[in-house]
């Protein structure tokens, strides 16, 4: 296998075209500082000159290897993270995410083109014990591949609506998840991704690397419980359900102002599940690069607005151990909490939601009290704080990532995109021909049907022109 280090991108994907102030268990700490060179048995950089000399040194297979290989031996190239100075100043231009299209999975995680898993917010009882219901937790994981099947179907369904309405089209698709950890990367030592990317007519495909992702779940499920363990620590599977808990009590189905106090309390009481879930798909950029991103949007402070170019009133729903009352907080109470409002940001800032409300509990699960943020404000919250993270890099890291990307993923085939835990380098590499599976059929052929009227309404509109230019001439003729 050769290793190949790309150098930068072009200086137009460099460029930043204007300035901007930035607004899928418990997640990984990152660092309180970042490193200023790049980890030492890394030995490339993504500003290295070209090297097409096969290098020797073999490379740890990823999940990729699942799949179909090609016979070539497939080139490696290297995006490395440090140092991270090459990021800072102000942010590449942004454009406000719009939401284009959306969809439902209802209680049976069934898609549904409709808005009917929407949910609206209303304040959940303090005092709670997001314990409860454990047993009886209605819990869905994916058991196969889904891809971008479910993205893409929401994407035909609205095009189909508007036939005289161009195509949905940007430089990437992708779920909000990838997005998430791509933009969060910088700032967390122990980050650790896996994905699969394609190039189809102009639009490069990403998505989970879903094999890579299984194995892991299915080597957290067989991990014994440590034997030492506290008598507040609670396992993974409780801490990840007290976050669907608190949606159970903060979330119901219809505008709280018409809905009977009764109802909401019973509503409140119903069995905790994961299967409903309402997405919202938007279009928006990163400098230069364009972006269909769809993610899950927990719920609504108030109904939607009619002009679809008003920012919609989504919520972002999380929770979070209480901090200590104010005399007795130290550094590192400070530390831990904004460290974790970097996912929190990243997550809403990416899908436009403009609000975040954080739910704080006890270690062992009692909701203690309720803060409404801004996502817009988190990152000067932060810099005027601990300075653990900084949502400029965040967001030039992205972009020169993606241009990145670009210059890589060129021509057929499917591209893995891993980076590995402590690596500090992003290695992207060709894995397969065709697709993969990452656009579905139904897109391809949805396109192609849409490409061929297109052609067959302009080769129309042509004749006609083609006529009346010929009648024109007859009548100067005569």
């Amino acid at each position: 296998m050769a290793d190949q280090t790309l150098p930068p991108t072009s200086p137009k994907a460099h460029q930043k075209i204007g300035r901007h102030s930035p607004e899928d268990g418990p997640d990984s700490p990152p660092r309180k500082r970042p490193r200023t060179k790049a980890p030492p048995h890394t030995t490339a950089s993504n500003t290295d000159p070209i090297d097409f000399a096969p290098q020797p040194k073999p490379q740890p297979e990823p999940a990729a290897t699942m799949l179909s290989k090609s016979a070539e031996p497939s080139v490696t190239y290297r995006f490395s993270i440090q140092p991270l100075n090459r990021f800072q100043g102000a942010s590449a231009s942004i454009k406000r995410p719009r939401e284009v299209a959306h969809f439902s999975y209802d209680d049976n995680h069934e898609y549904k083109d409709d808005e009917s898993s929407i949910n609206y917010y209303v304040p959940p009882p303090m005092g709670a014990d997001l314990k409860e219901g454990f047993d009886t937790f209605k819990h869905y994981e994916d058991k196969e591949d889904p891809h971008l099947d479910s993205l893409l179907k929401a994407l035909i369904h609205q095009e189909g609506r508007d036939a005289s309405a161009p195509n949905i089209r940007a430089d990437f698709v992708t779920w909000r998840g990838m997005m998430t950890k791509i933009m969060t990367a910088p700032y967390d030592n122990f980050a650790e991704f896996s994905m699969f990317a394609t190039l189809h007519d102009g639009t490069i495909y990403v998505e989970e690397d879903f094999p890579s992702r299984a194995a892991s779940r299915a080597a957290e499920t067989s991990r014994p419980p440590p034997r030492h363990q506290h008598p507040d620590q609670q396992s993974q599977a409780m801490m990840a359900y007290w976050g669907y808990k608190f949606e159970t009590l903060a979330l119901i189905p219809t505008p709280p102002s018409t809905t009977p106090p009764d109802q909401i309390r019973r509503h409140q009481q119903s069995l905790t599940s994961n299967h409903a879930q309402h997405c919202s798909i938007v279009h928006t950029s990163f400098g230069p690069h364009t972006l269909l991103l769809g993610g899950e949007v927990d719920g609504l402070l108030s109904p939607k607005p009619s002009n679809p170019n008003d920012p919609i009133p989504w919520v972002e729903l999380k929770t979070a151990e209480e901090l200590p009352p104010r005399e007795r907080q130290q550094h590192r109470d400070i530390l831990k909490f904004e460290r974790k409002l970097l996912k929190f940001w990243a997550q809403s800032f990416l899908l436009g939601v403009p609000k975040i409300c954080v739910g704080f509990r006890t270690k062992a699960g009692i909701l203690r009290g309720l803060q409404m943020f801004n996502t817009h404000e988190l990152p000067g919250m932060v810099r005027r704080g601990t300075g653990c993270w900084d949502g400029n890099v965040c967001i030039n890291f992205a972009a020169e990532f993606l241009g990145y990307l670009k210059e890589v993923v060129k021509g057929d085939g499917v591209y893995s995109i891993v980076l590995r835990k402590k690596g500090g380098v992003v290695e992207v590499r060709r894995v397969s021909e065709g697709t993969g599976g990452i656009v579905s059929e139904e897109f391809l052929a949805w396109r192609r049907k849409d490409d061929k009227q297109t052609r067959s309404k302009g080769m129309s509109v042509l004749a006609e022109t083609k006529d009346v230019d010929d009648a024109n001439k007859s009548k100067d003729s005569a």
